[in-house]
C-alpha cells in the first residue's frame, strides 16, 4: 500500500495548502487528495511540481508499505 508523506512534509516546512496553491498553480482539491493518502492517483507531473516546491525528491512524497 502506498501512503502519502505530503501532509507531514508540508507541516515540517510550514507550508499551507493556500501557499502551495498560490506558488504551484495546482488545484486545492489536488493537494487535499494527495494529503489524504490518495497520492497514488496523482500524475507524475503533479508530483514533480509538489516535490520541487517543497525541495524534496518525488520519492519522499510517499511510502510503500
Amino acid at each position: 500500500m502506498i501512503t502519502s508523506n505530503l501532509k507531514r512534509i508540508m507541516e515540517e516546512k510550514g507550508v499551507t495548502i493556500r501557499k502551495m496553491v498560490e506558488h504551484t498553480g495546482l488545484a486545492d482539491m489536488t493537494i487535499l487528495r494527495a494529503r489524504r493518502k490518495h497520492i497514488c492517483s496523482c500524475r507524475l507531473g503533479t508530483l514533480l511540481i509538489m516535490a520541487e516546491y517543497l525541495g524534496v525528491k518525488t520519492k519522499d512524497l510517499y511510502d510503500e508499505d
